[in-house]
């Protein structure tokens, strides 16, 4: 096995572009070396990017916020400003895995490592994150909702990295909120998620809203009528019945020992009529 530590974005391309066999990234490594010691993947070559510079960074900039690749979960929770615009998001990242693991892991690998459990990513999608990725052809700009296609599997081609996450300016007005059921209340992954964030006009009518559920299909989901069933309202009991409605026509689980088909359906409403009340409680309404 090749290991290589670059420490620009470009030369990280360059190796993942010449590279034969088995490629993979290495961030926080909280999911690919548990996979690797488990035996259940065996890479030719691993590009670790912690030590490039500016994927270990959280920026605020005229696009919202910016965060590399690199940067731990824990680090998403110590940034006040962030937890403050986007308290939704840092909840989610906040709640993959242990302290250790906060340590560790990344809101990036957790995307790419394409489960449909990640806890972030549902987040993410609600808040309406871009991907920014660099490859051999230089920069692109993917909906987080579009980077993951199947389990373990990624649009993500030959060569390319996630450099960061750019989240949106936070709106006036507007909240998010991040909720799962797990059977244990730590250290386990979601058996159902659901993030919502939305934002209020006059008299605390919905403008814009946002849906996504997790753990329901083969990746997580940018539910669009379900943000629909609840613009223009006040997010009152009928509304809030629409967007159950909605989910749960959006929802395509398996059925397994964690959890059935109808169990995670069932959830998957009431999880996102809670989050979208949070939510709606966050960005100032009564």
């Amino acid at each position: 096995m090749l290991y290589e530590s670059p420490q620009t974005t470009t030369e990280a391309v360059t190796l993942l572009a010449k590279a034969k066999g088995k490629v993979h990234v290495l961030a926080g490594g909280s999911d690919l070396l548990v996979r690797m010691k488990g035996g259940y993947i065996e890479p030719d070559v691993i590009v670790d990017i912690k030590r490039i510079k500016s994927m270990n960074a959280v920026k605020k900039t005229a696009d919202g916020y910016l965060i590399g690749a690199a940067v731990s979960c824990a680090q998403l929770g110590d940034n006040a400003a962030l937890v403050k615009a986007w308290p939704g998001v840092v909840e989610a990242a906040n709640l993959i895995g242990s302290d250790q693991i906060q340590g560790r892991c990344t809101i990036v690998g957790n995307l790419c490592n394409a489960s449909p459990a990640a806890d972030s990513v549902p987040a993410m999608i609600a808040a309406g994150a871009t991907a920014i990725v660099q490859g051999p052809r230089g920069e692109r700009q993917v909906a987080v909702e579009k980077i993951a296609k199947s389990p373990g599997v990624t649009s993500l081609k030959k060569g390319e990295v996630v450099e960061a996450i750019q989240l949106p300016p936070k709106q006036k007005k507007s909240g998010d909120a991040y909720l799962r059921f797990t059977p244990r209340t730590e250290m386990d992954i979601a058996v159902v998620s659901a993030a919502v964030n939305l934002t209020l006009g006059p008299k605390g009518v919905i403008t814009d809203a946002r849906v996504a559920l997790g753990a329901v299909a083969p990746k997580a989901l940018l539910v669009k009528p379900a943000a629909k069933a609840i613009i223009g309202s006040t997010l009152d009991d009928d509304a809030l019945d629409k967007l159950a409605a909605a989910c749960a026509a959006a929802c395509d689980p398996i059925d397994d020992k964690r959890g059935t088909v109808h169990f995670r359906t069932k959830v998957a409403q009431v999880l996102a009529k809670r989050a979208a009340k949070i939510a709606y409680q966050r960005a100032g309404g009564k």
